[in-house]
């Protein structure tokens, strides 16, 4: 990457971590850079393609030093990508929506990819598998970065009484018996651990011979 791209790309990212990516646009980064937006298209041909930068950049640092693969085993690898993916989305809450958004076409989003299907290889996933489980250890991955930084599994400013005041005024079986465990405090890296270990789970069984 240039060293001009990547200084439009990490302007394109302040801009969205100051005022929310629906702030990016051709001419805000323009004005930020110090640039006509026309001369932007030298390093970045339209909007699309600066979206796509910018989930290349974000991915980047999720990516392990290349000389530390052979190190750890195909489960210590899938982890260490989700806790980077988590602390890129943390650190930008706007993020994972746009990496849900994107299709995997920069080098960096690809390398990503070719991690995890690495890693699920190394495990003995049948090959036929391993594009599905890749896409399930993904969504997984970047739908709890986006529900945690969106707020969606925050507590509420509700107490739990007045929370369930609002739920429809007929039976609901199911929360009726989770009462005691739906206002519990919430511990998202533990359950962010907890789903990790379903995840590998998944990964062995999926690896065993089938009769």
């Amino acid at each position: 990457m240039s060293g001009r791209r990547e200084e439009i790309l990490d302007a394109a990212l302040a801009i969205a971590d100051e005022r929310g990516l629906e702030a990016v646009s051709m001419r805000a980064l323009a004005d930020r850079v110090g640039v006509t937006p026309m001369a932007l298209y030298r390093h970045v041909k339209d909007k699309a393609a600066l979206l796509d930068g910018m989930v290349g950049r974000l991915l980047a640092a999720v990516l392990p030093p290349p000389d530390t693969t052979g190190e750890q085993t195909w489960d210590e690898r899938l982890s260490a990508l989700a806790h980077a993916c988590r602390d890129v989305s943390r650190a930008h809450p706007w993020a994972a929506h746009l990496l849900f958004s994107r299709p995997a076409v920069t080098e960096d989003a690809v390398r990503v990819v070719d991690v995890i299907y690495s890693a699920l290889i190394e495990a003995g996933v049948p090959e036929s598998e391993v594009p599905r489980l890749e896409r399930l250890v993904s969504t997984f991955v970047i739908g709890f970065a986006a529900s945690e930084a969106s707020g969606r599994f925050a507590a509420g400013t509700l107490d739990p009484r007045g929370r369930r005041g609002q739920l429809p005024d007929r039976e609901l079986p199911g929360h009726a018996r989770l009462a005691p465990w739906l206002d519990l405090p919430l511990d998202l890296t533990a359950e962010f651990e907890a789903d990790l270990e379903d995840i590998r789970r998944l990964v062995t069984a999926a690896a065993r011979p089938r009769d």
